[in-house]
């Protein structure tokens, strides 16, 4: 009698020459442990890109942009295997860092952190930045850029990006940007905590010291968001991290079921994360307890993979690249406008 529970045996990964990593993630998803996880993210990314009519959200926490990964999500936009960004204010703060003209420099995490300091450079892990050229940005945004912002008008954190991204292209400061691309590809960015950063701060000095009164108006993120779950039958999560962006995509979900009297929940989903459930935590909580608060689908194509984003997410992401050298999808097309958000689709060939 055949066990049904021994059905696929493993297979041991071959090398040979000229391996393409998409055919090496395809192999991994007949191993064990995390390196099939990460085959298996590769696969649920894909058959999102395939799907005719998804929104794909992604989740962007960590210090992704430090950390070297900013072409890769530019890559992203630019190729629209993502449409709605959510992100923590410091990687968009990092990014607008590096568009004019600020680096971030390999360093060492074994090292004397007062000497740093009494050097004005700042550490994210083995990471080094220069204080006085983050200082020049913060005065930048202060005196520049907030003094194009209106006063009194409730923005949302999409529309200050919106706008931030467009300056930074007329500047000529598009090559690599996540701000740029995501403007001129239509790309919408969120930033649910944005006082939580440099970006939030250099706004709130435009108000104290520059006579300006702009208004960051987080519960209109929170209404533009779930507009946009309403709106869709289907969509798809990449978690990178967890943290405020995966739970502010998640309650899209719940409010847009709230609203419609429909299942919104969200179909694919993927994770990459070092943290774990056992804590309590969002960050760690599995797409399983997702479920029951309704924030993923019963039948969802879902993986998490417990892995550092900077090894998982370059690997992933050429694989993709290997699989879709010529992507053609119907992209979602948002307009906002009046409090409310028309969503279209468009075939585009990337």
């Amino acid at each position: 009698m055949v066990n049904k529970f021994l059905k696929h045996a493993t297979t041991p990964i071959e090398v040979w020459p000229d391996k393409k990593i998409s055919e090496l993630t395809e192999d991994m998803m007949m191993t064990g442990f995390q390196g099939k996880k990460l085959g298996e993210s590769v696969d649920v990314w894909a058959r999102m890109l395939k799907k005719r009519n998804i929104v794909i959200w992604l989740g962007l926490s960590g210090a992704m942009v430090p950390a070297g990964m900013r072409r890769i999500i530019s890559y992203l936009i630019k190729r629209r295997m993502i449409d709605v960004i959510v992100a923590t204010g410091a990687n968009l703060y990092h990014d607008c860092f590096e568009a004019v003209g600020g680096k971030h420099y390999l360093g060492a995490h074994a090292i004397d952190d007062v000497k740093l300091r009494k050097n004005k450079v700042d550490r994210i892990y083995d990471v080094f930045a220069n204080e006085y050229k983050f200082y020049q940005t913060d005065l930048w945004i202060e005196k520049v850029f907030s003094q194009t912002l209106r006063n009194h008008y409730p923005y949302s954190s999409r529309e200050i990006l919106f706008l931030l991204g467009k300056m930074l292209k007329e500047m000529g400061k598009a090559k690599d940007s996540i701000l740029v691309s995501a403007y001129e590809n239509g790309v919408p960015i969120f930033c649910p905590a944005f006082g939580d950063s440099s970006l939030g701060f250099s706004i709130m000095f435009a108000n104290r010291r520059r006579d300006k009164r702009i208004i960051v108006d987080q519960i209109k993120d929170v209404n533009e968001s779930s507009r946009i779950t309403e709106k869709t039958r289907q969509s798809g999560v990449v978690y990178i991290g967890g943290g405020t962006p995966k739970n502010f995509i998640q309650q899209t979900a719940v409010i847009a079921g709230y609203q419609t009297r429909h299942d919104r929940s969200h179909s694919y989903a993927i994770q990459i994360t070092t943290d774990s459930p056992q804590w309590g935590g969002l960050s760690g909580c599995t797409f399983e307890e997702a479920q029951s608060w309704g924030k993923i689908r019963k039948n969802a194509k879902m993986v998490a993979c417990y892995c550092d984003a900077t090894i998982a997410l370059p690997i992933v992401v050429h694989a993709l690249s290997d699989k879709f050298k010529r992507l053609t999808r119907n992209v979602p097309v948002f307009d906002f406008k009046n409090g409310d958000m028309k969503l279209t689709f468009e075939k585009r060939k990337m």
